[in-house]
């Protein structure tokens, strides 16, 4: 296997695995975003690719990537609440540059609200290296 299958192999060992009644969730809560939402489609759009992927970062990457607006307007949109719904760190949360920052740093809240500042908060490469 070469570097890259090796990488994606890894990557996808982590990923969280949906009991067939956490799918059914997903896609009850997606149909019903979509059946009940006017507005803007690109923020539908974005509110169900955060549906999709929470379970595999957690609400903590979540949260630390966008606004407090943001994850409101989500939230509305899904009519959920990502605290409760979502793990706070899903398996591939050490994929999360921004979030092993944040937790080397050791004040989370900090890097959320901007207080502490965070290069590449967005960016997920393939585990956070302490001291990279």
């Amino acid at each position: 296997m070469n570097v890259d299958n090796e990488r994606y192999q890894r990557n996808k060992d982590r990923l969280f695995n949906r009991t067939l009644e956490q799918e059914a969730e997903l896609v009850r809560i997606e149909r019903e975003a979509i059946a009940r939402y006017a507005g803007d489609l690109t923020e539908l759009e974005a509110a169900l690719g955060v549906l999709r992927i929470g379970h595999h970062f957690g609400w903590r990457v979540l949260v630390l990537i966008h606004n407090k607006r943001t994850i409101r307007k989500y939230e509305q949109i899904l009519n959920i609440n990502f605290r409760e719904f979502f793990p706070a760190e899903g398996p591939s949360h050490e994929r999360s540059i921004g979030y092993g920052w944040a937790k080397q740093l050791g004040n989370f809240w900090k890097a959320v609200s901007g207080a502490i500042k965070i290069e590449d908060r967005r960016i997920i490469s393939d585990d956070f290296k302490e001291g990279a």
